[in-house]
Parts: C-alpha cells; structure tokens; sequence
C-alpha cells in the first residue's frame, strides 16, 4: 500500500537547499576572488599614478618663457588627466629650497650664496606610457623642448613595478583558471546528483510521449531560477562584507570602484544562471539518453 504522507514528484522539481547553497558558496568564493582583483587594480591604478617625470629648466627664464614651455608640456599625450586636470606641477627653485631644508635638516644658504636647484615640472605619466622604453622616448621628447635642463625619473623603480605586476599578475591568472575550473565542476556536479532522483520521472514522460523539450523545460526554468537567485545572495553577502571592511580598515575605501562592484554582482547574476542552466541541461540529456538498466 502505497503510503499517503509521501510527497508525490513533479516534472522539473529537485532539492532546493543543496543545490542553492553549493551554488551560492561557489559564486560567493568567485565573487570575493573578483572583489580581491579589484581592490588590486585600484592599487595597482595608485602606485602607477605616483610614476613621476621631472623636468628641470634652465636658470634665469623669464615667466613668458615658463609659460611657454609649460604649455608645451601640457600639451603632450603622456601627461596623466583626472577630471580633466592634467598631472603638471611648477616648482619653484625656492620651494625646492625650502623642501629640501625640511627634509634633511640642513640649511644650504648658510654657506652658498646661491640657490644650486633649479625650477621644475612634475609630470605624472598615463598608465599607457609607462614601460622603460616609452620613458626614455618621452624623456627625450621633453629635453628638446627650449628652455629643459634635464629630465629625470626613477627608472629601476619603474621597471621593479613592471616586473612585479606582471609577477602577480601571472599567478591571479593562473588562481582564476583553477577557481573555474573547480567552481563549474562543483556546481555541475551538484545540479547532477539532485537530478539522481528524478531519472526515472524522466524515463516516464519520455513512455507516455513527451518531448524532449517539453521534459527539459521546467528543469531548465528552475535551474535558471535558482542560479541567479544564488548570484544575487552571493552578491548580498560580498557586498554586506566590503561595507564592515570599509568600516573596519582604514584606507580600505580609498580602493573601492564602486562601477566595478556593480559589474561583478551583476555579472556573479548572470553567471550563476548560465551555469546553471548548462549544467541541469547536460544532466538532463545525460538521463534521457540512459537505458533502462543504466537508470538502475
């Protein structure tokens, strides 16, 4: 006798709670990766825009002249721009003085009667223009302008940088590629076993004539359902958890890209019905090319 408290199955209806919670874990693991590669490329972004060039001048220019090879400058590609200001600084001969006293604690103009420094522009350099050979090309691009002393900037600082990001940026790749990897098997293998119990519904509606179609879409809906659902509460903790970081870490705000979180929650979305769905799909082929006695 068949016993009456037993939940009859319907087409398209497997276990909600492990197949939302494996999927939302693996989402979140990618979605905390992704907020880690931001936060290192807002880094990254910060160190780059402290790459100076400065340019020395000659002695003795008169303010036409300083205007003149200011607008020279400002007028290059390489120069750096933040809300359309572009990274040019004039420095004094006297403000160079003066830094220079505060820095080492020891007053030259006590026993030099005049002033060695010499007035200069920092420039600071587009992300674009910074590899060794672009900075020596710019370096002699400056010192033609009339009027340039010298050109100057830390050139094994520059090429250490280089060399460490692309380090770093080697070993995230390779990181990303094996978290894909194993977060696309989980899943899949996931949405697989809570299939396991609806085979032989499958088997079934494929007797009674239905369409393989017609059998794979509400699994495919679910599945589409549960996916972006699991992505939208991967994205509710990561985001709950960036907001106590910032409140909790000084200088953590300083590398938020607010544009770049809303693309990786979205994306987190749309990646977990993705695969989501693929997976149910070849889950559900799987079962209904299966024999009878594979089914058992």
């Amino acid at each position: 006798m068949a016993n009456p408290t037993r939940k009859k199955k319907t087409l398209g209806h497997f276990k909600f709670g492990s197949v939302l919670f494996s999927t939302t874990l693996s989402l979140f693991i990618v979605g905390l990766f992704g907020v880690i590669l931001i936060q290192a490329r807002s880094l990254t972004k910060m160190i780059r825009e402290n790459i100076e060039i400065q340019v020395f001048l000659d002695k003795n220019l008169t303010e036409d002249q300083l205007q003149e090879i200011q607008k020279s400058i400002a007028g290059r590609p390489f120069i750096l721009t933040k809300s359309d200001t572009p990274g040019l600084r004039f420095i004094s001969d006297e403000e160079a003085a003066a830094a220079f006293i505060e820095s080492t604690g020891e007053d030259f103009t006590k026993f030099l009667e005049d002033n060695p420094l010499r007035d200069s522009y920092v420039i600071s350099v587009a992300e674009e223009f910074q590899t060794s050979e672009q900075l020596q090309a710019i370096a002699k691009d400056l010192e033609a302008i009339p009027g340039v002393f010298e050109v100057s900037y830390m050139t094994d600082l520059v090429d250490s940088i280089n060399k460490n990001l692309l380090k770093v940026s080697l070993v995230m790749g390779g990181f990303i590629l094996i978290l894909i990897i194993t977060v696309v098997m989980l899943i899949n293998n996931t949405i697989r076993l809570a299939l396991f119990s609806q085979r032989f519904l499958i088997r079934s509606m494929q007797l009674v004539g239905a369409t393989r179609g017609f059998i794979r879409k509400p699994f495919l809906v679910r599945a589409l359902a549960f996916g972006m659902l699991a992505g939208a509460v991967a994205s509710g903790i990561l985001f709950a958890l960036v907001e106590y970081t910032k409140a909790n870490i000084e200088g953590f705000a300083m590398l938020e890209n607010q544009t770049m979180l809303l693309i990786l929650f979205a994306s987190l979305i749309i990646i977990g019905g993705i695969l989501s769905v693929l997976s149910t799909l070849r889950a559900v082929n799987r079962y209904l090319n299966m024999s009878l006695d594979e089914l058992y």
